[in-house]
């Protein structure tokens, strides 16, 4: 049964498919515009104008820019979080779980760049909207996984003793998040690549000696 939690404040009006691949379009250009503009900055008719409909329109298919914008962000971080603990459950070793985190957020960056920046460049409003909490508590799940994750890595031995898994998990994160600023999923360098060459020096360093 979907709780209040999982469920998107926006209305869902849609019931075939056509017109749910136009919400999910509509949802797809919001994020690109909420990640370049800026969430306070964009709006319904700025929606409207990408999309090529009257911004009157979009209510037939949300309730609010407010709703659309909380619809992308529980998709993001559910999916993110969902993918996270997966991984989590599914490795053998610490470092495989790593690696396997690491992994999946360049891919997310790739794939989905626009959620990414939005998340990136919002969390210091998101962190004053109270219908927007949800944001926070998924945030502190992701936190506790990979927190998890590098204390078992230290205690099995595959991660350094002096490791601070809480200092540790910020520089990774920071690191990795903050790359979608700069990649350019359709460049020369391939999210598998950029994989590669962050987890070489993650666990080798940049010293040949």
């Amino acid at each position: 049964m979907a709780t209040t939690e999982s469920v998107p404040r926006s209305k869902r009006r849609a019931s075939s498919s056509k017109a749910q691949g136009r919400r999910t379009e509509l949802l797809r250009i919001a994020a690109e515009l909420f990640a370049t503009k800026g969430y306070t900055t964009t709006t319904v008719r700025d929606i409207g104008d990408a999309a090529g409909i009257l911004s009157g329109s979009l209510y037939h298919h949300f309730d609010s820019k407010e709703a659309m914008l909380d619809e992308i962000l529980r998709d993001f971080m559910g999916g993110l979080h969902e993918a996270f603990a997966e991984i989590v459950a599914g490795s053998a070793s610490p470092r495989e779980r790593l690696d396997g985190l690491i992994r999946f957020s360049f891919a997310t960056i790739s794939e989905r760049p626009h959620a990414v920046a939005l998340y990136q460049n919002e969390s210091a409003l998101l962190a004053h909207l109270p219908d927007f909490s949800f944001v926070q508590r998924t945030s502190q799940d992701i936190t506790a996984l990979w927190l998890g994750v590098l204390g078992a890595g230290v205690e099995a031995g595959d991660f350094r003793a002096d490791l601070v898994p809480g200092v540790a998990y910020r520089f990774i994160r920071d690191s990795v998040w903050g790359s979608v600023g700069w990649f350019k999923p359709d460049g020369k360098l391939t999210q598998s690549k950029l994989a590669d060459q962050y987890l070489a020096m993650l666990y080798g360093g940049l010293l040949t000696t």
